[in-house]
């Protein structure tokens, strides 16, 4: 059995004290995943931004807040992991400058200089062993097979996740999982349960049996 590291939830990265800049994810995808891998008798790490729902006891979790905060913890955890699942929504930008404290209104414009912040699954794509695999989750609203295609080649991923805005706090899903290439090797409708339980079942067949054979 394997050790798989999955992410999950939003990220937020803090204006000032008490604004935010985050997205509306819930962690339900990344909670069925955990659930799935689980039942299959994998041992399974959760690391997670913040979010309003419980994971599975029986798998460790490990809370953070900021993009940056779920890198450095993941970079820590998975060189002991067999593959990792980036089921997260990390935020893609952060301020350049952070208030030390809450930012009045004035009735004036505030502009807020904005960077990217680091791309936690192409991080740790880049630098995976052999053996070890990685799976990543593309969420489009445009051109978004290309795109996701693009994602899985630029983030060093062995299979990605397609799925749209509908899925966001919602219950169901609609993915297609995409090998290099351009392959689509599934497409799967239904309860996030359902759907994760789909992409386990790919991921046993095709990364673990090829990493089983390194």
């Amino acid at each position: 059995m394997a050790r798989i590291l999955i992410t999950s939830g939003p990220t937020r990265q803090y204006i000032d004290p008490v604004r935010y800049l985050s997205n509306a994810s819930s962690g339900q995808m990344g909670r069925c995943l955990a659930e799935a891998a689980l039942e299959r008798g994998h041992d399974v790490v959760v690391v997670s931004g913040p979010v309003q729902l419980e994971y599975p006891k029986s798998c460790e979790v490990i809370p953070v807040v900021s993009t940056d905060d779920m890198l450095s913890v993941c970079q820590e955890i998975f060189p002991n992991c067999d593959g990792l699942i980036g089921a997260a929504a990390p935020c893609d930008y952060q301020p350049v400058e952070v208030a030390d404290h809450k930012i009045p209104k004035t009735g004036d414009t505030l502009v807020i200089k904005l960077v990217e912040t680091p791309d936690v699954v192409a991080k740790l794509g880049s630098g995976k062993k052999p053996g070890q695999w990685t799976v990543g989750f593309a969420l489009e609203t445009d051109d978004a097979r290309f795109r996701a295609i693009t994602k899985l080649e630029r983030k060093s991923c062995d299979l990605v996740v397609l799925n749209g805005v509908a899925a966001i706090d919602s219950s169901d899903n609609h993915v297609e999982i995409i090998a290099p290439g351009g392959q689509v090797l599934q497409i799967v409708q239904g309860s996030k349960p359902l759907v994760a339980s789909s992409i386990l079942h790919l991921i046993q067949e095709r990364l673990m049996q090829e990493s089983d054979q390194v």
